[in-house]
């Protein structure tokens, strides 16, 4: 099969969506498929590689090294007239992403779309509430237009659902478990952030956005070090929040973008990742904080609700509720014996997920909308 993922986030940009994709389309060509990627030029520099197609972007306010695709119609209907995709996975709801499509439906080409960020509720968190309801409008509008939204929780699809989104399939999320995994602590890292031996690391994985709920982190922190004076707090990821955190905090330790060995090695380095978000459509953090043996506390959805275990590996925290955050991240800082139980049970919620199945999944979705019999069927088993 012939397949073309269109998206406007993709690497070296580092964030949850782009790799994601990344992942998605690497799995897409293990399985022996055609795989091609329509995506922005990522500054002067960027070359395309042999399956890429590279189009006009613009930066993204407010987030530097960040792109925003430019509507692009034109380009896609030369491309997809000279060789078709069998379909199409629109990741992304930008300019670019409702080219590709329009440009689908104009020329009879399937596609599906992924529902990986939650941009109505990013209004609340920008100060912007009141177009909360528009905003998801907007994205209702955008992903009805495909033949299926794909998206990582069947407590997603079924909110979607009753808001009016049609066809809407879940795409369950992995996690690589040679990638993460406690065998990479670190202890020569652990101590050039300053911490002993003997002390503990909190840690924050991730982009460091307002949308992240990120105050609610640093009171949880404040907390645990009341209790523990030797606590550091090590943040892992970067973006427009860092500066002022870093201001304000200026004993925190900041460590910028990680990728590789080095993500792997910062990540099972922590001994507690407070996870404070409430706007993700997942969280692909919570997963590789938990295949790395750190205990997590995050708020009772999405990842979270799927896969951590409540009193096992971390908690899980009713929405809403800031003091139980904050307790339940001191609980497992000041109660080394319950952290360590906690650190040596984290894998085992996450140990049976494959990255490949996910692939195959996605495969078969995409090979179901070639023909509407099959993914008619497909949508009235899924989840």
């Amino acid at each position: 099969m012939r397949y073309t993922i269109v998206t406007e986030t993709y690497p070296p940009e580092i964030n949850g969506v782009a790799l994601t994709v990344q992942r998605l389309e690497r799995g897409l060509r293990a399985r022996g498929h055609h795989v091609e990627v329509v995506r922005p030029r990522q500054g002067r520099d960027d070359r395309a590689q042999p399956h890429e197609h590279l189009v006009p972007g613009l930066p993204l306010p407010r987030y530097p090294g960040l792109r925003l695709g430019l509507p692009a119609g034109r380009a896609l209907k030369r491309l997809w007239r000279a060789t078709a995709p069998d379909a199409v996975y629109v990741a992304t709801e930008g300019p670019l992403g409702w080219s590709a499509v329009r440009t689908a439906r104009a020329l009879g080409i399937p596609a599906a779309t992924g529902l990986h960020t939650r941009f109505d509720e990013y209004m609340r968190d920008y100060g912007a509430a009141v177009l909360e309801g528009p905003a998801l409008g907007w994205m209702r509008h955008f992903h009805n237009r495909a033949s299926a939204t794909l998206v990582p929780t069947a407590e997603l699809a079924g909110f979607l659902r009753e808001r009016g989104f049609r066809d809407v399939l879940q795409l369950p999320r992995a996690v690589d478990t040679g990638a993460f995994d406690p065998a990479h602590r670190d202890i020569a890292l652990r101590r050039s952030w300053g911490v002993a031996d003997d002390a503990i690391a909190v840690l924050y994985l991730g982009r460091i956005a307002a949308e992240k709920n990120l105050d609610l982190a640093v009171r949880a922190f404040r907390a645990i070090q009341a209790q523990r004076p030797d606590a550091r707090f090590v943040w892992v990821g970067d973006g427009p929040e860092r500066a002022r955190l870093q201001r304000d905090n200026p004993e925190f330790v900041f460590c910028g973008m990680q990728r590789g060995e080095a993500l792997s090695r910062h990540c099972a380095s922590g001994d507690l990742f407070p996870f404070p978000s409430r706007s993700e459509t997942f969280g692909n953090v919570t997963l590789e904080a938990l295949a790395s043996g750190v205990p997590t506390v995050a708020f009772d959805y999405g990842a979270a609700r799927e896969r951590l275990r409540d009193g096992l590996d971390g908690f899980t925290i009713a929405d809403g509720d800031d003091d139980a955050f904050v307790a339940a991240s001191c609980r497992i800082a000041s109660d080394d014996g319950l952290r360590r139980r906690m650190a040596s049970q984290c894998r085992q919620g996450v140990a049976a997920l494959r990255p490949e199945q996910v692939a195959a999944d996605l495969d078969a979705i995409l090979e179901g909308l070639v023909d509407p019999d099959t993914v008619s069927t497909a949508m009235a088993g899924a989840p």
